[in-house]
């Protein structure tokens, strides 16, 4: 929808420019769609062993001409009951043109005849709140399914009852859904609204039908979205098969994901749950979704209350909707307190509901920042200012993830709660930064981007490459959602040239090819994919010493290592000084996610991963059952002395001798 419909639109202005891998945008489209073309063909092999999966536990999902006349009576009933009132069928003509349909919208053409007038086309879209899965009665024991589409095809005849329906076939769109914006508008909110009104009829930039499509019925649908250049997608079995977790909701308790309830860090509750008092303790270094994101929210709740808080802070980048965050800046700047919110509008895809926020947020009186001129804020940061003593005292949240109570319980992110002064004269300086761009020259102990974060991480690098020439220990762990950017690549190919051994841990796009002879053998690349989503950034350095151990220097980030978070982006590097979060993050997260061989894949020199499993037959390590199991230490307080967590065997091992790969079908 965005970096695709980029190249398109290059395409399609004749630009010529070479990318890093010195292909024309229409190389990389055609490379993009050889590869699509297998993804889908994958999907589909998925798709046919889950069927026959989910039909072992009595979960069908069926065609309808295989049912009898009896079950296909039910069904006409339930459509003509609760779907065929929801329905706009049309034949377009002169007089019915051809409708809008929204970006992913769905639904059959219809070739349509009538005894003495002209062939027409037909259409039926899919409207908001008619379901993908349509569920039948067959017997007591099983759960049996059609698709909306399969049906609309039945039962077409009846929606036309005038026409002979002599062919029909489904398709999907995807329009372009990147903005191009001016920062240099006069009235920057206004402009979005505007941007967002056009993204609604971005041209359509692929066309999905299904194989049996008719060539009559899919050049009547090219020539309606105007879509002739595109590729036409005609491979799938099934369109928009993300629409099959309506299934997750048939399952039995076998099927799915124990329940799991997030802890509340016991610290806290040791001071009558009072957030400011447990923090002015001692750092707490909160890790969801194992600890519950509700420490955030009465973080921000008990400072809107506390009378002697006089000012907050925060940044918003990505939240939810009924957002309990708003709404507690709201209380404080309603209660008279001086609330700052920097709103970042270019939220790609939040744009719509951080523009509404931000506009509550103001009818509030609370003072809203829209942004940075070309920069994106991506930097997850919250300062409380409060009153004791006669001093001025800040209590700083830093986390790796957004301020989105939903995406909390399934996003594995850090949150530190601190009351170090340095950090809050930091955190302050980069508020000021934002809003008035009065660039932080002496920050203490963060790092950010785009000013220092890409030097910093470099420099410690080099200090690795440094340690290792000498013959000292040299070792980095990391962790990440992307490794991308070409610098950062070439540096970690330098380190380990020089003898560095690299761990990573990164969840999705990796450009850095492993364990390549006289580049990179000393590099080992995994990625973890199971129950919840990594999302988390650390990175460890050993500092003259083997990870892990208390001499490593620790960090933890808002910031992917790519070109647009290290240089286009307000980002922060967190360094980890309290001796339990230190030992939290380093020989329970980093080393929890090295041993994992569960959810685990590793990538090999050719650019394929391949599935991790236990060395020698061993029984196999889950990072995220090891976590919803074992509370985390820097909450735990007294509790830590009877419930500590269970400790990582082999903890003392590099990960390349903890799991081994091996080829899986």
């Amino acid at each position: 929808m965005v970096r695709v419909a980029g190249l398109r639109e290059q395409v399609r202005e004749g630009i010529q420019q070479k990318d890093t891998a010195a292909l024309l945008p229409s190389q990389q489209l055609e490379k993009i769609n050889r590869r699509a073309g297998k993804i889908v063909a994958r999907q589909n092999k998925c798709w046919r062993k889950l069927q026959q999966a989910l039909s072992g536990s009595d979960i069908n999902v069926l065609k309808v001409k295989s049912l009898s006349d009896i079950q296909t009576g039910g069904l006409r009933d339930i459509f003509e009951r609760l779907i065929l009132p929801l329905l706009t069928p049309l034949a377009v003509d002169p007089a019915h043109p051809f409708p809008f349909i929204p970006n992913l919208g769905f639904g059959i053409a219809l070739s349509l005849e009538k005894a003495g007038g002209d062939p027409l086309f037909g259409l039926i879209t899919v409207p908001h709140g008619v379901p993908r899965m349509i569920e039948i009665q067959m017997d007591g024991k099983s759960k049996n399914y059609v698709l909306i589409e399969d049906v609309l095809q039945t039962f077409a005849p009846s929606i036309y009852p005038d026409f002979d329906v002599t062919e029909s076939g489904v398709f999907r769109i995807t329009r372009d859904s990147g903005i191009a914006i001016d920062e240099r508008a006069e009235d920057l909110v206004r402009h979005f609204e505007n941007l967002l009104k056009e993204r609604r009829r971005g041209r359509v930039i692929r066309l999905e039908v299904d194989k049996k499509m008719p060539l009559k019925l899919r050049g009547f649908l090219v020539a309606s979205f105007d879509c002739a250049d595109e590729k036409i997608e005609k491979t799938a079995d099934v369109l928009g098969l993300r629409d099959i977790a309506e299934l997750v909701k048939s399952g039995k308790s076998e099927h799915l994901f124990p329940p799991f309830k997030a802890r509340f860090p016991e610290r806290i509750r040791e001071f009558d749950g009072e957030c400011l008092p447990a923090i002015a303790a001692k750092d707490i270094l909160v890790h969801h979704p194992y600890e519950a994101f509700e420490v955030v929210i009465q973080f921000l709740q008990q400072a809107a209350r506390d009378p002697n808080v006089v000012a907050i802070k925060q940044t918003l980048y990505r939240t939810s909707e009924d957002s309990p965050i708003v709404q507690a800046l709201i209380d404080a700047a309603e209660a008279g307190k001086n609330v700052t919110a920097l709103v970042e509008l270019k939220a790609r895809f939040d744009e719509a509901s951080n523009l509404r926020w931000a506009r509550d947020l103001e009818r509030a009186g609370v003072q809203v920042v829209y942004g940075f001129v070309g920069y994106k804020t991506h930097a997850k940061v919250s300062l409380v200012i409060r009153q004791e003593q006669g001093e001025l005292k800040t209590y700083t949240h830093l986390g790796t993830g957004n301020y989105h109570a939903v995406n909390a319980k399934i996003y594995t992110d850090l949150a530190l709660f601190t009351a170090d002064k340095a950090m809050g004269e930091d955190v302050g300086k980069i508020f000021n930064f934002v809003t008035s761009y009065n660039e932080p020259k002496d920050l203490k102990k963060l790092s950010i981007a785009p000013l220092s974060l890409r030097e910093t991480l470099e420099s410690h690098i080099d200090r690795e490459i440094a340690f290792a020439k000498v013959g000292q220990p040299a070792h980095i762990w990391a962790k990440m959602n992307a490794l991308v950017d070409p610098v950062m690549i070439e540096k970690l190919y330098e380190a380990s040239q020089a003898g560095v051994k690299i761990d990573l841990v990164v969840r999705g796009i990796c450009c850095l090819r492993p364990n390549v002879v006289g580049m990179s053998e000393n590099i080992r690349v995994k990625s973890i994919i199971g129950r919840f989503l990594e999302h988390s950034r650390i990175v460890c350095f050993g500092n003259g010493a083997a990870l892990p151990s208390d001499q490593a220097l620790v960090f933890f980030s808002s910031a992917d290592w790519m070109p647009r978070n290290l240089n286009r982006r307000i980002e922060t590097l967190v360094p980890v000084e309290c001796p339990s979060v230190h030992n939290q993050v380093l020989d329970q997260i980093m080393m929890a996610n090295l041993l994992d061989s569960t959810n685990s894949w590793e990538l090999q020199s050719t650019g394929r991963y391949v599935r991790v499993q236990a060395k020698d037959g061993g029984s196999s390590f889950s990072a995220h059952e090891y976590f919803m199991e074992n509370p985390s230490l820097s909450g735990r307080g007294a509790a830590l002395d009877v419930s500590a967590p269970a400790q990582l065997e082999d903890a003392n091992l590099p990960a390349s001798q903890i799991f081994e790969p091996k080829l899986v079908g």
